[in-house]
């Protein structure tokens, strides 16, 4: 099963649209999860529209329409992995060990908010992923989303993907 993983796509404030090679991987995903901030229903209806499935919850900055049709914290069983989501998980500092007493039942979360990419894994095996985003880089070098596989309940074969800067 593969995975397509972003947050933080802030459309139409931070981008028009999302990236050509976001929007190439749709339909190599059987599962797109979206962190948060949306900004816009019209990038979730396109997602669900060019999706097989979308595991997504809302963001601070996301209203009232957002908000309706989508929860504060998803999960979801991925041919037995455990997955949550959820936007805000507080600051780095101190991450791990909030998230693994607040999702013992999981074995990957993933979260969007501060627009850095993460990958780490609690003392308890709990995975914390943030994808970055797609469209606003704030003080990062690149734009980014993550893809990943999950086999028999394991995820595996994380990938960062870097996106090419965006001309005028």
């Amino acid at each position: 099963m593969r995975l397509l993983l972003m947050s933080d796509t802030h459309l139409p404030q931070r981008a028009k649209a999302l990236p050509a090679q976001l929007l190439a991987e749709l339909p190599l995903a059987d599962v797109v999860v979206h962190a948060g901030d949306w900004v816009d229903t019209a990038t979730l209806d396109l997602l669900e529209s060019r999706s097989r499935r979308v595991v997504g919850v809302y963001g601070n900055n996301d209203g009232p329409a957002l908000r309706a049709r989508l929860p504060e914290v998803a999960r979801a069983d991925l041919d037995g992995l455990r997955l949550g989501v959820v936007h805000e998980t507080g600051p780095a500092q101190g991450r791990e060990h909030r998230c693994a007493a607040r999702f013992p039942d999981l074995d990957v979360l993933v979260f969007g908010h501060s627009h850095i990419p993460w990958d780490t894994t609690t003392e308890t095996g709990l995975r914390l992923l943030n994808p970055g985003s797609p469209t606003d880089r704030r003080r990062r070098p690149h734009c980014t989303y993550m893809t990943a596989t999950v086999t028999n309940g394991r995820l595996s074969e994380v990938i960062l993907h870097r996106l090419p800067p965006r001309t005028a």
